[in-house]
Order: structure tokens, then sequence, then C-alpha cells
């Protein structure tokens, strides 16, 4: 993983704002192209504007991407001026869409510690689980 550029560090531009805003304003995960048509009046026509600042907005730590989703969601350490863990895990509601950030130390340690015995060198992780909310059971 890339080194996470402190918050109060990283210069956004226009379409990163623009990016970082609409998913700050979301209560649930958003793919590009929700991202592209909730912008679409602010100037953002193309695709490749998104990703771009998708791509920019994730090399600084400030939003993940969800794999099996193919959503994003803003780091919730990115809010807060926190330094971002190694591991990264996710709660994600299949009823509501409700996802939840989450760090345990003894995941962080028996990853690594397995990575140390096999000598594999870990560049990030991240761990989806999927299931029901408190709400929602």
């Amino acid at each position: 993983m890339l080194p996470a550029v402190p918050s109060h560090d990283l210069k956004l531009t226009r379409n990163q704002s623009l990016v970082l805003s609409v998913l700050q304003a979301s209560d649930q995960p958003l793919s590009a192209y929700s991202i592209l048509n909730r912008l679409r009046d602010d100037g953002l026509r193309a695709p490749l504007q998104v990703y771009r600042a998708l791509d920019k907005l994730m090399q600084a730590g400030r939003i993940h991407r969800l794999e099996s989703m193919n959503a994003f969601v803003v780091c919730c350490h990115s809010m807060h001026g926190q330094i971002h863990p190694r591991i990264t895990a996710f709660e994600i509601c299949e009823s509501c869409g409700k996802v939840n950030e989450f760090h345990d130390a003894t995941i962080e340690d028996a990853l690594g510690s397995r990575a140390r015995i096999s000598g594999f060198k870990i560049r990030s992780t991240t761990i989806e689980v999927h299931g029901l909310c408190a709400e929602c059971r």
C-alpha cells in the first residue's frame, strides 16, 4: 500500500474535491458511475475524470475501494487525521448496504505472523465481511 498523505497536507484538485464530497455525503458505497451521475451538473462528463480522482484519493488514503461491490467509501481515518493501519476490514450489510470500517490488532498480528513464516511481503490487505448489521437482523 502506498503511504497515505496526511489529510491536511493533501491539496485536492477540483475534481478530487467534488468526488470526495459526494462520497462524504453518501451513507452507502458508490460506484464510479454513480459518482459521475451525481456530478454531471458540476461539469464532470467523462468516467475518466472520476476514475483519476478516485485513484488519487485512494493513493492518498482518503477513500477505499470495496472490491466485492466495485464501489468506494470514505476512509474513517482520513476524516479524523489518524494514521491508517496496514490492514483494513469492512462489515458490509447485505440488506441495507451500510458499511462499517474496522481494525483489529489480533487479525493484523496473525496475518503478519503468517507472512513472516512463509516469507511473504504484504503490501496491502483488505478484508470484506458480508452479513447483516444489527439494525437489519
